[in-house]
């Protein structure tokens, strides 16, 4: 069903598609080292929870490979200070501190093995992180298409499709799959500024994958609510706290707020490592402050006056009251989130 590959390792090398480049053009990059993987993380080469997750633990591993020392207490602590270089990239997306912290639980665990087999035991383990994101998407694409029938125009805001993971996607996962299941759907994509995620990644995606989508401005979802043009919305998570709270790409709580005030369904679709059950609601939850130049900017066009006052916070938290139901690869969580979102992480994450 996936024919993009966003992340893969090949030859003890990370290869990414430069998501800042698409829709124009479609550029692969290899990187040989772990702070590069860091940096494309940092930068936006990548993006989207679950694909950050997957590059955060190949970062670790390329670091291993980098490691020139014999004594075990030597090799953590350099593994160590990789996971802390990779962990300062971006702070709200819980997939890089859960693939971070299973690869040094990884290396606890096997302490006893030679340095070099022991290397070789976190590459296997990346891997492993990499299979399991393709499966859980898959999972989560079984899981949530059954929310969805012929005929129903959907929004989504941002990009949660296979661009944001390493398989097919977790909120366009669910649509591609009910969309191979024969059901006809009509994906309006919000262009989510100020990246332009939606307008560039989404659009993309959906155009490549043969489905029907319609590009709108962040600030036409209500009238085309009221208009009887979408009857429901799906989207994406970069953290789930333990009560339902949602983080995702800022502009998302506007979204369900619309959602609710016109009685449309609103679905979450991620993987349980974007389950933060250790934070108990939204205010728990850090929000990443990027760089002014994304809004003063669009494509390197200047469109705001010089020394303008800019905030760009890239997330917010939509509360768990907004939410229809969380899509999970292990299963679906409705209201009472608290409880019922806690049966669905695997008891050692």
């Amino acid at each position: 069903m996936n024919t993009i590959r966003t992340i893969e390792w090949k030859d003890d090398k990370v290869i990414m598609i430069d998501q800042r480049k698409l829709p124009l053009q479609e550029v692969y990059n290899t990187y040989e080292d772990y702070k590069a993987v860091a940096d494309a993380i940092k930068t936006m080469v990548i993006r989207g929870a679950p694909a950050i997750g997957v590059a955060a633990a190949m970062g670790v591993a390329l670091g291993a490979l980098g490691i020139a020392v014999k004594t075990f207490d030597e090799f953590y602590k350099k593994i160590v200070k990789v996971c802390e270089t990779i962990d300062a990239t971006r702070p709200t997306a819980s997939n890089l501190f859960w693939a971070t912290e299973r690869m040094k639980a990884i290396c606890l665990l096997h302490k006893e093995m030679p340095i070099n087999k022991l290397k070789e035991r976190l590459k296997e383990e990346a891997l492993k992180i990499y299979h399991e994101d393709r499966e859980a998407c898959r999972k989560i694409g079984e899981n949530g298409k059954l929310f969805f029938k012929n005929g129903d125009n959907v929004l989504t805001h941002c990009n949660a499709g296979a661009l944001a993971t390493a398989g097919i996607g977790t909120a366009l996962g669910v649509l591609y799959a009910a969309d191979e299941e024969g059901k006809t759907l009509h994906v309006y994509a919000d262009e989510t500024r100020p990246m332009l995620q939606g307008a560039r990644l989404t659009a993309w995606e959906l155009q490549k994958h043969g489905m029907h989508v319609t590009v709108i401005t962040d600030n036409m979802a209500g009238y085309m609510m009221r208009e009887g043009k979408i009857n429901k919305v799906i989207v994406g998570a970069d953290r789930i706290t333990a009560n339902g709270d949602t983080a995702n790409k800022i502009g998302t709580f506007g979204v369900a707020v619309l959602a609710k005030y016109h009685n449309i369904p609103f679905y979450v679709a991620a993987p349980t490592s974007t389950i933060d059950l250790k934070k108990k609601s939204g205010l728990e939850i850090p929000i990443e402050e990027r760089s002014e130049n994304e809004v003063t900017h669009i494509l390197q066009h200047q469109i705001t006056p010089d020394y303008v006052n800019v905030r760009n916070p890239a997330f917010d938290v939509t509360p768990a009251e907004l939410i229809t139901a969380i899509i999970t690869e292990n299963g679906v969580a409705e209201a009472p989130f608290e409880k019922n979102l806690a049966t669905l992480v695997p008891k050692n994450a």
